[in-house]
Formats: C-alpha cells, structure tokens, sequence
C-alpha cells in the first residue's frame, strides 16, 4: 500500500466531510425557528468541528496530481468515507438535549445512513424537530450516497456481479451516459425529483409538511425512520399507505433506469428483468401474506391492507409498518424472514441481496441441471437475452456464500450477549439487508433496539454496515496482499 494512495484517500474523505458539515446547519436552523437554542447551538457546534476536521484532512493532503485510482484506491475510499461518515453523524446526537449515550448515538447514526431504519429512540413524538429532521437527512443522504461512491469508483471492481450492472445498473452503458459525470447528475435529478413528487403526495394524502419532508426522505431511500414511535401506523390512514407503498417501490427500482427512460424519451423500456422479477416476488409475497391472515380470521380488505404494505416495507428494506407482522403466526414469519434476504434491484436505495443476484444463481442451478442430462452440451448462464461471463456467475455464488456465513456468525454472536434466537437472527438479517424491525420479542415492530444489551448493538451495527457495502467491498481489505504495495 503506497503512502500516496493514502494521501488520496485522505483527501477525498475530507472532501467528503464538507457536504455533512453544511447538511447539519439545516437542523440547526428548525431548531432556532423553534426556539430551541440548545440544541441548534449543538447542530452548529458539530458543524463547525466536521467541516474543520474535513478542511485539515483536505490541507494536509492536498497534491497537484494524483494517479493512484485504481481497484484498492476504491475499494478503501468507499469504505473509509462510510465509516467517517457514521462518525461525524453521531455527534449531534451526542450533545443533544436527549442524552444519548455513544453506542446509542452510532447506532442510530449507523442506521440511518445504511438507510436501515431500526431505532434505539423512544418518545419520537415529542422529540426536537432538529433532531428528527437530521436522522431523516442522515439517510437520505445515504441512500443517494452509495450508489454516487458506486458510479464513481466501484464499476471497475469485480464485487459480486457488479461488473455485470456497470454502475450498478444493468442498463446504463454505452451512448446515453458516455461520461460518469453525467450518469451521477442523472441519478441525482432522479433522487431529487422523487423525493419532491413523495413530499407533495403525502401532504396531499393528508401528511402534516413536516412529517411529509421527513417520511418522503426515509421512504425514497428506503430507510424506513420515522417521527412518531408508531411509524406510518400512526396515522391510520389508507390514502397516506398507499402513497407511501407507491415511493417505496419507486426508490427499490434501479434509479438509472428512470434516468435513461427520461433521457430516450420513453423509447428505451423501463422495465427489464430484474424489475419484472422484483415486481412478480413482490406480489406473489402480498398474495401469499393476504390468504394466511385471512385464514387466520382477518377480515379481506384489513387483510389485503396491512398485507400489501408491510410486505412491501420489507421487501423494499424500507423499514416502516402499520401492525406488527411478528405475532400474525409462524408461517408470516418465515415469510418476512425470507423477505429480509430478497432486496430490490441492482442501482437502486434497497439492500440486502437483490433480485439480480437471485436470477442469476438460479439460471446457474437450471444450467447445472441441465448439464447432468447433456454432459457434452457447451450451456451458458443468460440474463436480459445475453450470455454471462463465467466470472460474474462465480462473484455471484462466492457472494451468497460469504452471505449467509456472515450471516450465522454475526447471528452466533449476538446470541452470545444473551439475546434469543429468532430476535438475534432476525435483528442481524435486517441489518444485513438494511431492512428495519425485526422479528423477535426484541426487536420487532412493535418495539426497537433500546432492550438489547450494548455489545449486541455493536454486532448489530456491523452487520448494516457489511450489508450496505455488500460484504466483499469490506472483506477484501482483510487479505494481506490488500496492502502490500
């Protein structure tokens, strides 16, 4: 590892600071508008020492000419400025008039900007708006922040079929976006654009202006934190569920397919096969969670409605609910289990696994047996009507492994500090997938995190952030030739 690579690294991270320190004088300013002064003095205070700290990195390390942005330059900046990024995000939780504790202040800063959405904070409802607000800006920020750091850096790096997606979109290549300049200012006019047209929708759907500006911003992101203990279930209101299911699955579809669709004015299709997947899994999974619950004795139309939204919550990694799914009986169960490893599209704000990487290793299970009846036939893996490089189909197989080891020994470990089975499995599967509530007794949708003991919480922290740079982005970094020069 060369002492220039740092030094680039370095820089960028403190380039990165700058934006976070001005997005803190925005709750800084709610808060003085309420009268509030603790705590927008604290806002103001946090913003001073990030954009100071961010300055002093980008002076020290400042050069004419860097030349050292290849796969390892990415691979650490990606990682080093998400980690920066949770850092400097908890500090105004840390002063803030709410006493938050360090571990409590880097889980939800962790949280929100892996766009997870589980929460250690009780009494929402009355909180500082500054405060609310900051969470909602946290991850909005990044939900629109991994997929910039992908455009930029991880195209180039063959992370778990991602060469596949350049740019994390299986269709932006090529003449529409020749230059990455362009596909970043693209996918953030998008991101833009729908978090506007989700405020207007909610406050039309009856959604106070504050609420609308914070819900729109968790929902585009799918990261699922709200201002009310209850969530969306606080208002009890249909028209505000089903503006919230709408932008939940827009925000869980490749955000550069709205960008090329808009760009080829329609004459390039919207929905490829990832999305069709998605779309089929997601209504299928309503279906499947509608006939159980009214098999249980749940009126239809109650049964339809909290089926169609909390399935989409989760199956989008968004996080929010209206009931608690976790007491509708075992096989309601299971199936949001098994939700939490689904994900949305490629390119898009949702987590966990994605729908890309499931068709893939399931075209790869066909091939396998299809060879064992033609042993001598030459077969290749095809996605969107094209043959796929043998090294995306074993980047997608290693991927599901590393996946689900990490996702026992993270299980394995927060069961160690005391917490039971289903909400150990289950709090570590939504952090992974960056999803929200979980299962258990813990951690379901009906409480949070406060309960579980301080060591799981770290664990559970790891496992959003693994999740949220997809594992191997991290795990490469532990090889020892990583860092030899």
């Amino acid at each position: 590892m060369t002492i220039d690579r740092i030094r680039f690294v370095l820089f960028l991270n403190g380039l990165f600071l700058w934006p976070l320190a001005t997005m803190m004088l925005v709750p800084a300013i709610v808060d003085l508008a309420d009268y509030n002064y603790g705590d927008a003095r604290n806002f103001a205070i946090s913003a001073v020492i990030t954009g100071a700290v961010g300055a002093l990195l980008v002076l020290a390390f400042r050069e004419k000419h860097f030349d050292v942005t290849d796969r390892r330059t990415g691979f650490l900046i990606t990682v080093s400025a998400w980690l920066l990024a949770v850092f400097f995000g908890c500090i105004p939780l840390l002063g803030s008039s709410q006493h938050i504790g360090f571990t409590d202040a880097m889980f939800e800063s962790v949280s929100a900007l892996t766009t997870t959405g589980s929460t250690i904070l009780v009494g929402l409802d009355n909180m500082p708006r500054g405060l609310l607000l900051w969470r909602s800006l946290l991850q909005w920020l990044g939900g629109v922040g991994i997929i910039v750091m992908a455009l930029s850096f991880l195209p180039a790096l063959r992370v778990g079929g991602m060469q596949l997606f350049q740019s994390e979109s299986s269709d932006i290549s090529g003449k529409p976006f020749p230059k990455i300049s362009q596909m970043v200012r693209a996918i953030l006019f998008v991101y833009l654009s729908l978090t506007l047209a989700c405020v207007i929708a909610m406050m039309f759907a009856g959604m106070p202006a504050f609420d609308a500006i914070n819900h729109a911003m968790a929902t585009i992101a799918t990261g699922g934190l709200s201002t009310k203990d209850a969530s969306i279930g606080y208002y009890r209101s249909v028209p505000i569920e089903v503006v919230t299911e709408i932008f939940m699955v827009a925000g869980a579809l490749p955000l550069g397919s709205y960008a090329v669709f808009l760009v080829n004015r329609g004459k390039k299709p919207f929905v490829d096969d990832q999305v069709k997947a998605f779309l089929i899994v997601l209504a299928t999974a309503i279906g499947l969670c509608t006939i159980w619950n009214i098999s249980q004795g749940m009126i239809p139309r109650e049964a339809l409605r909290v089926s169609a939204f909390n399935v989409t919550s989760i199956i989008t990694d968004t996080g929010f609910a209206t009931s608690d799914f976790s007491t509708w009986g075992s096989f309601a169960v299971g199936l949001f289990f098994m939700l939490y490893l689904i994900g949305g599209c490629a390119g898009s704000t949702a987590g966990s696994i994605k729908i890309f990487r499931w068709q893939i290793l399931f075209a790869g299970v066909i091939r396998g047996l299809k060879s064992m009846l033609y042993p001598n036939s030459v077969m290749r893996v095809r996605y969107q009507g094209s043959a796929v490089d043998e090294a995306v189909v074993s980047n997608v197989r290693n991927f599901f492994f590393v996946y689900i080891v990490t996702l026992f020994v993270l299980s394995m470990l927060v069961m160690a500090t005391g917490v039971d089975f289903l909400s150990a499995t289950s709090a570590v599967a939504q952090g992974m997938a960056n999803a929200g509530p979980g299962l258990g007794p813990l951690v379901g949708p009906s409480t949070n995190f406060s309960a579980i003991p301080e060591l799981a919480k770290w664990w559970i922290m790891a496992a959003m952030i693994l999740g949220r740079l997809e594992l191997m982005t991290f795990y490469v970094m532990l090889i020892p030739a990583f860092w030899r020069r």
